[in-house]
């Protein structure tokens, strides 16, 4: 099963510099809304199965153009929102940052808890579960491998990155995910593969497939598991 997490479109309060977190009626800006309309040529004939969705609007605006084109209607999964920040929510992140709360958000996550609000621990074991539960569901629905779509927020892409590394949560202000950008990773029986990070290109890969590629005619065959990585290295 293959997952694109897809981070909204820019929104009214990336511009401002505003944490909006789940504040009501954050919507996306005009870039957001370029981004939105520009996904259909972006996923080009990839076959996408289903469209999942945090409930905040941004979200729901930014699938709104490819869910109407692949004619599927958008799931809301409310495990998919975004973190709960508590008291930090709608203010300034230039306020933020004099906050003791922000080094830690920054060094040691994994103990960040906003006041009145979730942890980034809790974060990570919700958006984890929500998307295996949707890749069980869309597997006995289709019959094996599928290609999905789950739209979300920057800090739950990233922790999702970091547990498909197996990377301690604590590591995951390493990873990028920008406003618009598509991460994309392979979950199989064995591990999770990462197969794009931060895609903010025109397409994605033309060779993105739900299931592992197929071999082309006179190469010989790998006979690698499909859970398995290649030692040495892909060998397309």
């Amino acid at each position: 099963m293959t997952v694109l997490l897809l981070r909204h479109g820019r929104s009214t309060s990336n511009t401002a510099g505003i944490l909006a977190g789940r504040s009501e009626g954050v919507d996306l800006d005009d870039k957001g809304r370029a981004q939105a309309t520009g996904l259909i040529d972006r996923i080009g004939t990839l076959p996408i199965r289903a469209v999942v969705t945090s409930p905040l609007l941004r979200c729901r605006r930014t699938v709104e153009p490819l869910a109407d084109a692949l004619c599927l209607a958008p799931v809301i999964e409310d495990r998919l929102a975004e973190v709960d920040y508590g008291e930090w929510t709608g203010r300034k992140i230039g306020d933020l940052v004099n906050e003791p709360l922000w080094k830690v958000v920054q060094a040691h996550p994994s103990a960040a808890v906003f006041p009145g609000g979730e942890g980034l621990a809790q974060v990570q074991t919700r958006a984890v579960a929500a998307v295996r539960d949707h890749d069980r569901r869309l597997a006995d629905q289709h019959g094996g491998d599928v290609l999905w779509l789950a739209c979300t927020h920057g800090d739950v892409i990233k922790a999702l990155i970091a547990d498909a590394y197996g990377m301690h949560l604590d590591g995951f202000q390493r990873v990028t995910a920008d406003p618009g950008s598509i991460s994309v990773i392979r979950y199989t029986q064995l591990r999770p593969f990462v197969v794009h990070v931060n895609h903010t290109g025109l397409r994605l890969s033309a060779g993105l497939a739900a299931a592992p590629p197929q071999q082309e005619k006179g190469q010989e065959k790998a006979q690698v598991p499909s859970s398995d990585a290649v030692v040495g290295g892909s060998t397309d």
